[in-house]
């Protein structure tokens, strides 16, 4: 009778380890899909474009002429297998499943994956890159007005520091 249990034990076990792992596979397969709605494949298309013209810019500087363009071209198709092997989608797709699905739960991700196809998600999507650049600007123009400030009293601490480290250790007789 102990060995039968044991047996229905092992039996339940392993099943039950087959749903965990059809559970993961299914919110793994959910947190793909809402960071493919979210364009999480595309985050790193800013960095290409900018090595693109990083690269363009060299170029110019260098005063590259018209018949070497093709040299120009041919660096920028190696930088850009360098940065798809370090930052491409297909790199870090599994890592940023792995963050998703550790931070929330499937139900979230469906929640989440309903919300970004609804009009509402996709006008956000929509906007987002805009809100970001223009929320970013705004940050930059407050954070301009508070610089000056900042760097004074940066300069008032330091000088208060210079005369302490000017002044030699007093000895003791």
């Amino acid at each position: 009778m102990t060995r039968f249990r044991a047996i229905c034990t092992a039996v339940l076990f392993v099943c039950a380890s087959g749903q965990v792992l059809a559970d993961a596979k299914s919110q793994a397969a959910d947190a793909e899909k809402f960071l493919l709605l979210a364009h999480a494949d595309k985050l790193a298309t800013p960095v290409f474009a900018q090595v693109q013209q990083m690269f363009a810019q060299r170029f110019a500087q260098a005063n590259g002429a018209d018949s070497k363009k093709a040299l120009l071209e041919s660096y920028q198709a190696k930088a850009n297998a360098v940065l798809e092997k370090a930052v491409g989608w297909k790199q870090i797709k599994p890592e940023m499943i792995t963050l998703y699905t550790s931070n929330f739960t499937e139900s979230e991700l469906k929640e989440l994956i309903e919300f970004y196809q609804s009009p509402l998600g996709k006008k956000l999507m929509e906007k987002m890159p805009a809100l970001s650049g223009q929320s970013a600007q705004l940050t930059q123009k407050r954070l301009e007005t508070a610089v000056p400030e900042v760097n004074k009293l940066l300069a008032e601490m330091m000088s208060q520091l210079e005369p302490a480290a000017a002044k030699p250790a007093a000895k003791k007789p």
